[in-house]
């Protein structure tokens, strides 16, 4: 006897949900304005991309820089060399401790500074809005209040940082050594 197995209609809809990266962004991260919210947590639960160090205190980057992103991210990055409609970086710059350790002299991330946040869109879902371009929404936050994005908008607080980085989709990927190890 053959049987026949179904799948429930619901456990059908929600696969696809899960791998749409974009349908979780734009509905935890991102309201319908195009505003912008700093993701709790990214730290337990996203992947750690790469850190460095601005280490001149008057360079405008000055202080630790850690990038975050969602695993899926990284893993459709591995497989296509872009980052998928709905990928949230955090860029996150802490103020620097240093010290003489046993190891040597030693710098160190302290407590934040600054957030930045950026959020593929390859639909072009916000125009006119002044945080959206690019191909990317893009905020800063800063410590003394998290909640709420201090950009002017993109092209006068964040474009002229990443002009650089323009080729690889204003992303400086060859900082992130997470994106070219496969995990």
């Amino acid at each position: 006897m053959k049987r026949l197995f179904t799948i429930p209609l619901a456990l059908m809809l929600a696969v696809p949900a899960m791998a749409d990266m974009a349908g979780e962004t734009y509905s935890r991260w991102v309201d319908d304005k195009g505003e912008i919210r700093l993701p709790e947590n990214y730290r337990a639960t996203w992947t750690h991309l790469g850190s460095w160090v601005v280490a001149d205190p008057k360079a405008p980057g000055y202080g630790f820089h850690d990038v975050y992103t969602q695993p899926e991210a990284v893993k459709k990055f591995q497989e296509t060399g872009k980052f998928p409609d709905g990928t949230v970086l955090v860029k996150e710059i802490r103020k620097l401790g240093s010290g003489k350790l046993t190891t040597g002299d030693a710098l160190w991330a302290t407590e934040n500074a600054v957030w930045f946040v950026m959020v593929k869109d390859d639909r072009g879902r916000f125009r006119g809005n002044p945080h959206w371009g690019e191909g990317w929404g893009w905020a800063l936050y800063e410590a003394k209040a998290p909640q709420v994005n201090v950009s002017k908008g993109y092209t006068q607080d964040c474009l002229a940082c990443h002009i650089p980085a323009k080729p690889t989709d204003w992303v400086y990927v060859e900082d992130y050594p997470t994106l070219r190890t496969p995990q």
